[in-house]
């Protein structure tokens, strides 16, 4: 049952010339014809009607094609072209059983389908059994040389000969021998050959160039049947491995591979209907590109629906994907294998202009997915240099070594990625992106470098700013004549130290040396305008600085102790030093002399402000012509480094010294006030007159103790009210603002002593009432004692109220 339905016959064209294309395919897809490639054979039988090609085919392949039964009478048993598949012979081989020529049914005159199905039987066949009967040979009709002449004549228009196998089976063997048969034969064949019109360029062509000619022979069937099997199955040997070197078709050529049959028969019976010639070739390279196109069309649409690639596709849209270039290497290979597996026997050029085409198309579907990954790897290198530089900028490493370092690692990094991402079968030019982004980490080192620079160059400043500007500060505060010799050499040795420690970090940053120097140089022009910065800060403030300098000068002697007005010094002398002292402080501020240039300031504002003999001058004749200061800028000093004009230093000097006046006057008038305080005894003769004249008044109190007690007390209130009205203080501003202001507090003061002196002996009273009447009782032997007590009250008291 197995075998029956292997040998199933399939009709390929029926009796009206139509072309069976579903049962063809149909068949082809049941035997599993694609898978045999190349390795396949196509064995068709053509001859006489009803001269047994059916049952030859029958026992020579084992099929089941339909025989005629003898008993129902000789007519036409086969209709058309059929198919079957040999059972138990290797390679796979086809057999195609034709219609008889010389039919009865088709007349005459109808022989078009017999050079049609003659042609296509060529056309498609590896090998072709020619049957024909023993008493045919040396006939012309019956031994199909009409129809031979004409399968001939359109073989010689072909471009390239397919070389097929002719196989002449002369059935029903008579008594001669084949030896005779075979050469009669083979001369009617080669006079065909030779009677064909040839073009010019294959008017020598033997017939060996197109054809193989095999002569069989076989008993009759009826007669001798066990004979006829047994020749048959020796026949049969032949045909197992037919096209294999050596084989009966073992030299064949221009073969269809075995799934582009079903279409390559299918358009040849096509061209033969159209009365067209075969090409062979043409029709080669068309079967190959039509079927090449379908298996490059199916590989297309199975790569697009491919699971494996919409994952890959879907995980490189997020980010970089591991062995990307690896993964898609293998889906594209495999799909490509796939489309060598089944197109391997087609036209080798149809095959590779098909398969260069379908990796085209593959290539612009994954080309976007390389781009994303290759986009998220210099994405990704890029963030992972920025990560490590920062980190590699913290140790100790200069920066430009970190940067080159790093700039290599990462570079190599992304080299290699590249490498893993990479499609073997593209050719893509990926320098751009790898391009961009060496200019990406060059502008980021570029921006670190110029931030880095800025910080260090801030930071640098800043130690200048410390180192300089307090120094400078403090020198221009004691200004004199060596205060900016000083300064100078304070800013030159402040900034080599600094340009020293900078010019050694930024050999560090490989820096061409213009860049450096000109870095050095904005850092030393930093310095100077530190100092010319702070000069011109207290500038601002000289007018301030110079009555300080004349406070600390007039009000504290030589040992710095505050001075006491005590007649003694000398005011003007004292003044005019501090006057001096301010002027030179004035001249130091009036401009900048970090250069060893020489200038005069000092000696003009002292000819112009301190000289007498000048200024009456000026002010006698109020001229201003000779003056020196009347003018905006200072001899021999740049514009640049004026700090103070001479006119505003002559503003500055007369607001100063409206501002000190008061001082001095004050100081004068303390003086006076102070002669006037040591000279409150009176003369001598005086006190000669009071003792004498007082000589009586002191005898009463010596009679009379009572009175020196009064005295006493009055002398204590005295003294109270001159501790707490503070007398000599108020009177040495002067006589009339002393008496002025002791007219103001005197009323006060008594009203204040009294309740205090109330307040006192009432808590007495209350606290020992006893003890008061013992002390009254006793007053007498004890005179003394209330006066002291009141002394010693009011004085506190006053010391009290003076404290307050």
């Amino acid at each position: 049952m197995a075998e029956s339905e292997e040998c199933c016959s399939t009709q390929v064209i029926n009796g009206d010339g139509s072309f069976n294309d579903e049962g063809i395919d149909r068949f082809v897809k049941e035997i599993k014809l694609a898978e045999c490639g190349l390795s396949y054979a196509v064995v068709s039988i053509m001859g006489p009607q009803s001269s047994g090609k059916s049952t030859l085919l029958n026992h020579l392949f084992h099929t089941n094609f339909r025989e005629m039964d003898a008993f129902m009478g000789r007519s036409q048993t086969t209709k058309g072209i059929w198919i079957a598949k040999c059972a138990g012979l290797e390679p796979c081989t086809l057999v195609m059983d034709l219609e008889g020529t010389d039919g009865r049914e088709r007349g005459e005159d109808d022989t078009a389908f017999e050079k049609q199905s003659a042609l296509f039987a060529l056309a498609v066949s590896d090998i072709v059994l020619i049957n024909m009967w023993c008493h045919d040979i040396g006939r012309e009709q019956a031994a199909n040389k009409p129809l031979l002449k004409t399968v001939f004549q359109v073989m010689m228009r072909l471009f390239s000969p397919r070389k097929t196998t002719l196989m002449f089976v002369i059935r029903d063997k008579t008594r001669t021998p084949l030896e005779h048969l075979e050469p009669v034969l083979r001369e009617d064949i080669r006079k065909i050959w030779d009677s064909v019109p040839k073009p010019e360029a294959q008017m020598e062509t033997s017939l060996s160039e197109f054809f193989n000619v095999e002569v069989v022979a076989l008993s009759s069937y009826e007669g001798k049947e066990e004979l006829f099997k047994e020749q048959v199955a020796n026949l049969r040997q032949r045909f197992f491995h037919s096209i294999a070197p050596g084989g009966i078709a073992g030299d064949r050529r221009g073969a269809v591979p075995a799934s582009g049959f079903s279409f390559s028969a299918q358009h040849i019976w096509k061209v033969i209907k159209e009365n067209k010639d075969l090409d062979l070739p043409a029709h080669k390279v068309m079967v190959a590109t039509v079927r090449c196109e379908e298996i490059a069309s199916e590989k297309y649409t199975s790569f697009t629906s491919n699971e494996n690639w919409h994952s890959l596709e879907e995980a490189v849209k997020s980010g970089p994907v591991a062995c990307f270039g690896k993964k898609l290497n293998s889906i594209l290979y495999t799909s490509l294998s796939e489309y060598d597996a089944e197109a391997t026997y087609f036209d080798e050029g149809v095959r590779s202009a098909k398969r260069k085409h379908l990796e085209e198309k593959l290539l612009q579907i994954v080309q976007p997915a390389y781009q994303s990954m290759l986009g998220h790897l210099r994405i990704e290198t890029l963030e992972n240099f920025k990560e490590a530089f920062d980190k590699a900028l913290k140790g100790d490493e200069g920066f430009s070594v970190a940067a080159r370092k790093c700039i290599e690692t990462y570079m190599a990094s992304f080299d290699a990625g590249y490498a893993d991402a990479a499609v073997e079968l593209a050719n893509w030019d990926s320098s751009k992106i790898r391009d961009k982004l060496r200019h990406d980490i060059n502008d980021h080192v570029a921006s670190v470098r110029a931030a880095k620079l800025s910080e260090l160059t801030s930071s640098y400043e800043a130690k200048l700013n410390e180192a300089l500007s307090g120094p400078v500060e403090a020198l221009l505060d004691g200004a004199n004549k060596e205060t900016w010799p000083l300064i100078r050499k304070l800013l030159q040795r402040e900034t080599e130290s600094i340009l020293s420690g900078l010019s050694t970090v930024l050999s560090g940053f490989d820096m061409d040396e213009q860049t450096q120097k000109k870095t050095l140089t904005s850092l030393a022009n930093h310095a100077r305008g530190v100092v010319e910065g702070k000069a011109k800060e207290e500038a601002g403030r000289v007018l301030i600085r110079m009555k300080d300098r004349f406070s600390t000068l007039f009000n504290h002697d030589s040992d710095s102790m505050p001075r006491v007005w005590t007649g003694k010094e000398d005011v003007r002398s004292i003044s005019k030093t501090a006057h001096s002292a301010a002027l030179k402080l004035l001249s130091v501020m009036a401009a900048i002399r970090l250069d060893d240039n020489v200038d005069n300031i000092e000696n003009t504002l002292c000819s112009a402000l301190l000289d007498t003999k000048g200024i009456a001058s000026v002010a006698k004749w109020g001229s201003t012509t000779s003056d020196p200061l009347a003018s905006s800028t200072w001899d021999k000093v740049p514009p640049n480094k004026i700090l103070i004009t001479p006119v505003q230093c002559k503003i500055l000097w007369r607001q100063y010294r409206a501002e000190t006046e008061y001082c001095v006057t004050q100081a004068i008038s303390a003086q006076e006030a102070n002669k006037r305080s040591n000279n409150w005894l009176p003369p001598p003769w005086a006190i000669v007159a009071l003792i004498i004249l007082g000589f009586n008044e002191f005898l009463t109190l010596l009679r009379n103790p009572l009175y020196v007690g009064i005295i006493f007390i009055g002398y204590l209130m005295l003294k109270a009210l001159w501790v707490q009205l503070d007398i000599s203080g108020e009177f040495s501003h002067g006589v009339l603002p002393g008496i002025i202001s002791l007219s103001t507090k005197f009323i006060p003061t008594i009203m204040s002593l009294l309740k205090k002196l109330a307040e006192e002996g009432q808590a007495a009273a209350n606290n020992n009432p006893q003890s008061t009447n013992a002390s009254a009782s006793k007053s007498l032997p004890n005179t003394t004692s209330p006066s002291l007590t009141a002394s010693s009250t009011v004085t506190s008291s006053a010391n009290g109220t003076k404290e307050e």
